[in-house]
């Protein structure tokens, strides 16, 4: 198997025990809201499953962000300056739509609302879901590709991107400014 395959897989792997730690975090607090765990009283957001769905997963998207910055992706350094973090709730933001999507489809198309079919609908497909689309974006948008020593002493254009590569022209006459230099002995 290749460097960058095993590279892969490892990040895939590592990718999986963060979002599954980051998905029981944001399971528990969305239970708690909507269904509230048999706790005696009514649950805090019993009537509104899409806010309690958007609160606990931005809560599980903190854990998620420290996991991957400094276990998953930590030999990618971030593209931007701020660490990749505003990428990072973007693209967060905008696939946390697809598990709503599904929680959406199962309460009103489906007309289930007990805690196993939005637990499935939303904690479960639209999770998976919405953790393949997430690996990608990360891997290709927020955190770069590793430069390892080996791969560019071998292939020294290939390891970057030509938009990553700066070019540092030549000046075409030497400098007047420099005394010239004598040919060593």
């Amino acid at each position: 198997m290749s460097d960058r395959w095993r590279r892969v897989r490892t990040e895939a792997y590592r990718f999986l025990a963060v979002g599954g730690l980051a998905t029981v975090v944001a399971v528990v607090i969305f239970n708690f809201l909507v269904h509230g765990f048999h706790t005696g009283w009514e649950a805090p957001l019993a009537g509104q499953p899409y806010f309690a769905f958007v609160i606990a997963n931005l809560i599980g998207m903190v854990v998620s962000y420290r996991g991957s910055r400094t276990w998953v992706f930590r030999d990618r350094p971030p593209r931007t300056a701020d660490g990749g973090r505003l990428l990072f709730v973007v693209i967060n933001v905008a696939t946390m739509l697809i598990p709503i999507a599904c929680l959406w489809f199962s309460r009103n198309v489906l007309g289930l609302d007990d805690p196993y079919s939005d637990n499935a609908a939303a904690n479960v497909i639209g999770l998976f879901l919405g953790m393949v689309a997430r690996f990608y974006l990360f891997r290709t948008l927020v955190f770069q590709k590793p430069v390892v020593l080996a791969e560019l002493k071998q292939h020294p254009l290939q390891v970057f991107e030509l938009a990553e590569l700066d070019v540092i022209e030549e000046p075409t006459a030497p400098s007047t400014s420099d005394p010239a230099r004598r040919p060593g002995p």
